[in-house]
Parts: structure tokens; sequence; C-alpha cells
């Protein structure tokens, strides 16, 4: 049986932004919550790419990158991630070869298709108004930032280069660079089984990656208990229900806000659907889940995302499963 306390695990930060609360105040919570889970043993910290959203903060991940990298030590920081399309190859491999000289070893560069935006006009300001990328062009793009890192910007360390996919044509890719893959389970679990074995059967190696290396990131909520549980997670069950009605700029809700809310019977379905894929409860049954799922998946690594409402709460997730983890190493 796969043991946690053999595998590296990591978290990745979305950066929600309160109720009531300024995104001033959320950026600034960042050097906390990366000084932390350091603190806890987390193996690496890195940081998603949105815009244009009142729930979480568009922070571009690189100055978070930058921002978290000065204030800790140890922990490996970067991007989960740089969006290719909204950046020129040059601009990437300058912003990430800078860091990684400037902390040798600890910088990650993650890298993914997705616009980080459901706003169309914003969208296309990322662009300069070109038609979103297609496969081609991603390709092209992912692979010249690699060569770019290597060959003009030659700062004689390197970032370590990780492909986001969320399905078997982002899987495809990351195995014929020859690149990590870090698989978003928390965003389209259905997908990892086949993109899994789609990278791990297509892997060729290459100068960054000798063999299939696999991170799966899972959304995890952990509290003392399984109630305490569901209540932290209501504020994102709230924006998940409203993105199956079709509605993409609601803000993040408070967790009594969230108690409130009424959800149909469509939402609730989908809801323990996509939950039960992922990782939610008190330590015993988050601790028992993540060792299923890195057994399932052959898992190298995993990163957790937690989004939850209040910093100290995140934390509190974060500290539960270290403890676990500690403590039992499986379930």
């Amino acid at each position: 049986m796969t043991s946690l306390t053999s595998l590296p695990v990591g978290a990745l930060e979305v950066a929600m932004v309160q109720t009531g609360a300024r995104a001033a105040d959320t950026v600034r919570d960042t050097a906390d919550f990366a000084r932390a889970v350091e603190e806890l043993g987390c193996s690496r910290l890195w940081y998603a790419e949105h815009h244009h959203s009142p729930a979480i903060g568009a922070f571009p991940p690189v100055v978070l990158t930058a921002h978290a990298a000065a204030s800790t030590s140890r922990i490996r920081i970067g991007s989960g991630g740089v969006l290719a399309p909204n950046h020129a190859p040059l601009t990437v491999a300058e912003q990430f070869g800078t860091l990684a000289a400037l902390h040798p070893d600890r910088i990650d560069l993650g890298i993914g298709r997705g616009p980080g935006t459901f706003h169309e006009p914003t969208a296309r300001a990322l662009r300069r108004g070109a038609d979103p990328t297609t496969d081609d062009e991603y390709r092209a793009d992912v692979a010249q930032t690699l060569r770019l890192l290597v060959d003009e910007v030659a700062l004689g360390t390197f970032p370590q280069p990780w492909l986001l996919a969320s399905s078997t044509a982002g899987a495809a890719l990351a195995a014929d660079l020859g690149l990590p893959l870090a698989f978003a389970h928390h965003i389209r679990p259905d997908h990892t089984e086949a993109g899994l074995a789609h990278y791990r059967d297509r892997f060729t190696p290459s100068r960054w990656c000798e063999r299939p290396r696999v991170l799966l990131c899972v959304e995890t909520v952990c509290a003392e208990t399984d109630e305490e549980a569901d209540r932290l997670a209501g504020p994102m069950d709230v924006i998940k229900a409203g993105l199956l009605q079709g509605r993409s700029e609601s803000p993040f809700p408070t967790p009594e806000e969230a108690a409130a809310h009424s959800f149909t019977a469509g939402e609730r379905r989908a809801l323990a659907g996509f939950k039960a894929q992922q990782a939610q409860g008190d330590p015993a049954t988050v601790g028992k889940r993540l060792t299923e799922l890195a057994e399932a998946t052959d898992a190298d690594e995993l990163l957790l995302a937690t989004p939850v409402y209040a910093l100290a709460d995140r934390l509190t997730s974060f500290a539960l499963v270290a403890e676990r983890i500690r403590s039992t190493g499986v379930a």
C-alpha cells in the first residue's frame, strides 16, 4: 500500500478573496501562508493564474513566486501555472530564469493552456485581441519557452518545468516533450485515469525528465470533524453551483452565506459526485482518501488545493493533514 509519508505533498494557492475584504488584504496574506506551509513540511507551493474574478485575486504567479521565495528558505515555489496563451515565451523564460538564478533549485515553472478567465473581453485583452490559441500554437509556445530558457536566457540554473493538464491532449503534450505532468484532478477528475495512462504510454525522456513523473492535484478540505469540513467547503460549493448554471463571476461567500444557500437537486448530485473523487472530512477520512488516490494513480507527488474562506481555516486544514501524515503515514 502507498504511504503518504513516502510522497511529497505540496500546496496550490488560488488566493480566494473573502467577501467584504480587499484584494490587497488577500495578497498580503500570501507570505504568511508560504511561511506556514513551509514549516508544516510541504514540498512545494504553486500559484495559479486567474483574471477578472471577484472570488480569486488576479495576482500574477511570477510576482507571488518572487515574493514567497524571498519570504521562505527551503520550500520550492512556482506557478501552477503560468498560462501560455497570455504571455510571450521569451517573457516567461526571462522571468522564471531570473527567479531560478536568484533562488537556485527552488523555482518551478508550471505551464498551462487555459485563459484563466471566463470573461471574454479580459481573455482577448490578455492576448492583445488575438484569437484563442490552437493546439499547434500552444505546443510551439511551450517548446519555445523551454528552448529560450537554455539558449537565450542561459543563466546557468533552470526552473523545474512542469506541464499542467486536465485532458489526454495536455497529457500527450507533456509526454511528447518529456516533461513532468501536473494533472488537475481537482478540476476534471473524470479525465485522470485516461490522461495518466496516455502520458505514461507516450512518454519520451528529455533533458528535463528521464521517466514519467506525475503530480496529482486534489481538492482537499480537512477539519476536526466531517461536519466542520462540510461547512468550510460550503463557499466553494456555491461557486461551483454557479459555474454549473453559467454564472462565472460570483463573489466568494462566507461559510454562513453558503450555509443559507439553496442548491437544486441537480446541483447537489453534481457536487456530491465531484466531492467523492476529492478529499474532504476529518483527518482520518482525508488521510484515507489521499492514500487511495495516490495508490490508484501511482502519483509521485500530491498537490493540495484548499479553497476555503479564511486563511486560518486554510492553514488548519494543511496542519491537520500534515499531522495525519506524520502520525500514521497511511490511513
